[in-house]
């Protein structure tokens, strides 16, 4: 019966070696999925990259009338964003890391206001058109994220 009262105790693990054995358990984990990537060929371009690379260039050309019709903008606000999505359109055609991690930083600050103005959406239409922005932008960014990792691996020796 005195035995029942009693717990057994366990050797307890400092706080380092805690945080060091998950951050093992991650590396292998990272290890794994990197071992199934495979490197772009010359000249390959993702599917995600493509289409937002496409998605960019359709942003300057929808933004020259844009600009024209509601006139509200300076003009060097709207140069700086009709040249930022040229410049990143053409990286992201050429594959470019540097123009795919912009452009998501663009897309989740895209994604963050309109998620934002959902919640003060005071009619349909204003909640289906932040909708129509945050899902397929959402999928979008999904996507670009092993994009990006197949982007920024070097080739394998042997691959070649």
């Amino acid at each position: 019966m005195a035995q029942r009262g009693r717990k057994k105790k366990k050797a307890r693990r400092s706080g380092t070696a805690i945080a060091e054995q998950r951050a093992a358990k991650t590396e292998a984990k990272n290890a794994a999925v990197r071992a199934q990537l495979e490197p772009l060929e010359p000249g390959e371009r993702p599917l995600p990259v493509t289409i937002g690379a496409i998605v960019a260039g359709l942003l300057v050309v929808a933004n020259i009338p844009f600009y024209f019709i509601v006139d509200t903008a300076a003009i060097t606000t709207f140069a700086f964003f009709t040249a930022l999505m040229v410049v990143m359109a053409w990286g992201m055609w050429q594959a470019k890391y540097w123009a795919v991690l912009g452009f998501q930083a663009l897309l989740a600050l895209t994604i963050l206001v309109f998620a934002l103005n959902l919640a003060f959406a005071n009619s349909v239409l204003a909640a289906l058109i932040c909708l129509a922005i945050v899902i397929p932008g959402g999928a979008l960014f999904w996507f670009m994220v092993k994009a990006m990792a197949r982007i920024q691996m070097p080739n394998r020796p042997g691959s070649a």
